[in-house]
């Protein structure tokens, strides 16, 4: 790991050793090496990905190198796998790399176990029968699959897996975990222990303000029949109380105290997202669950018991004003707690490990640490299967889109990339690939999209002719500036299911490169 420290400084910093140690491990395979599968390909290569598998039967040709720069003039006449194997090889000698020179319809249809060796599957610019198909196939056999596509100047990203759960979400943005408004006794007697009012004013500006939050509160709790400040006009009286404990305008530590303030009247106990966690049916283990679900078993019963109705403390507080001794005492006093939360729930995971048969240390000590430090922001993702989406989307949805103009646009690339695909069933070439039959394949792609519409239940909606005469011009291109967007989008989105870090998109990603925007379908 030392050499991959050094090499991979940089992305470290952001997922981790554990993340880099995943990324390492997995085995990824390519569908078509063409401008989009080739940039997916190349973020992961340079991320460090464990091996790499590149499928496509097609022989590089001359219009390639406008479009691909895994592919020079040497390249012409060539296995297209081969040579995009090659370039990316080059990249970063660490990867395994190799390569099939076969058809990926025709390795779909003929060999459907061959996919089950995968950590995950990047399917680009396969048509919507061979992705059904292969939905299917990783399904059944746990490998997870990305399906991206550019075409023209629009691209789509899709996630097919049953089910992907996160432990390190990393959210934007999330209250600190400081229990202000329900301090635990440790807490509650350091707090006690500082005088607000004392005359020093070297201790009056250095008290920290976790300390005057969880005194006031208490304060304000005695005197309005145990409730904490909850409407705007209490939280403005609060805030007023806490500038009249300032004996000074430069008191920092007050200062943060009120801007601090809206902490104290955060709601206790644990967020509705993670109560739909607990109550999930895969929290019901047997033999057979995976760690993470064994893990919220354990949590579960924490919570209502030693937790009180609280997740575990995460243990970290942010900087702030304060005398050191203040400041290293609080710091200790959180740690403690979270370390004696987490010694709570490992025993209740090792506790159900052995009920349900199953070795008891199997869990690592180190997965249930990071468990219960990010145990507030756990994320569950299902994604309904591609055929099931296709077949039936949500309608209220659907119709919600169409007619939204915000989304329009965003839709109708949508349901005109799964016309093309009918087009091509039944005329055996993509729409305006032959500029004399142009209007021709306006007129017939327009019909098989106002048709598919039908099929879904949108009788009587329509798309704009722009928006069909656009993708009739597009001539099924793939076009190197969308390509490397939507290549980006979709290895991004590997790099999140591998590391099973952040939380990965829910839904249809369609970029709409006309008007700059990206949007996400739930359907």
């Amino acid at each position: 790991m030392t050499e991959s420290k050094t090499k991979y400084d940089r992305q470290l910093r952001i997922w981790g050793e554990q993340g880099q140690a995943a990324l390492e491990k997995a085995s990824i395979c390519l569908l078509n090496c063409g401008p989009t599968g080739s940039e997916a390909l190349k973020n992961l290569v340079l991320g460090g990905v464990g091996s790499i598998t590149v499928i496509d039967g097609s022989k590089v040709e001359e219009g390639d190198l406008g479009n691909n720069f895994m592919v020079d003039d040497s390249s012409v006449g060539q296995s297209k796998a081969k040579s995009v194997c090659a370039f990316l090889q080059e990249l970063n000698d660490a990867v395994k790399a190799k390569f099939v020179e076969e058809s990926p319809e025709a390795l779909i249809e003929t060999n459907p176990s061959f996919f089950s060796q995968f950590t995950l599957v990047i399917a680009t610019q396969l048509v919507e029968a061979s992705v059904l198909k292969l939905d299917r196939i990783c399904r059944q056999t746990n490998v997870m699959l990305i399906c991206a596509r550019s075409y023209g100047l629009t691209g789509m990203v899709r996630i097919s897996v049953k089910e992907h759960t996160v432990i390190e979400s990393k959210p934007d943005h999330f209250l600190d975990d400081l229990r202000l408004n329900n301090p635990w006794p440790e807490l509650k007697r350091f707090a006690e222990s500082i005088d607000l009012n004392s005359t020093d004013p070297v201790v009056h500006k250095h008290t920290p303000y976790v300390v005057i939050l969880v005194k006031m509160a208490e304060e304000w709790a005695n005197s309005h029949g145990g409730r904490l400040p909850s409407t705007r006009e209490e939280k403005r009286e609060f805030k007023d109380l806490l500038k009249g404990k300032m004996i000074g305008l430069d008191e920092d530590n007050y200062k943060e105290a009120i801007e601090a303030s809206f902490k104290v009247s955060a709601s206790r106990g644990i967020s509705s997202g993670l109560c739909q966690i607990l109550n999930d049916s895969s929290a019901e283990v047997d033999s057979v669950s995976s760690d993470f679900w064994v893990m919220v078993a354990a949590l579960k019963e924490f919570i209502a018991n030693e937790g009180g109705g609280e997740a575990p403390l995460e243990g970290s507080i942010p900087d702030m004003t304060s005398l050191t001794e203040y400041y290293i005492n609080l710091q200790k006093i959180y740690q403690a707690k979270a370390e004696a939360d987490f010694l709570a729930v490992e025993q209740r995971v090792r506790n159900i490990l052995k009920r349900i048969g199953r070795e008891p240390y199997s869990i690592p000590k180190t997965t249930i640490k990071s468990f219960c430090r990010n145990a507030r922001k756990l994320t569950v993702c299902r994604y309904r299967p591609i055929e099931e989406e296709l077949n039936s989307p949500v309608l209220s949805e659907l119709q919600k889109y169409l007619t939204d103009e915000d989304y329009s646009a965003a839709v109708g690339f949508y349901i005109l990339l799964r016309a093309v695909d009918r087009f091509a069933a039944n005329y055996n070439r993509f729409p305006g690939l032959h500029v004399g039959e142009m209007d021709e394949d306006i007129s017939r792609l327009k019909t098989i999209a106002v048709g598919l519409l039908g099929d879904l239940g949108c009788n009587g909606s329509a798309l704009t002719e722009d928006l069909i005469n656009e993708m009739c011009r597009f001539g099924v291109a793939e076009l190197h500036a969308v390509a490397a967007f939507i290549g980006g989008v979709a290895s991004q989105e590997v790099i999140k299911l591998i590391t099973k870090q952040f939380v990965p998109m829910s839904g249809t990603f369609i970029f709409n490169g006309i008007d700059h925007k990206s949007q996400l379908l739930a359907l």
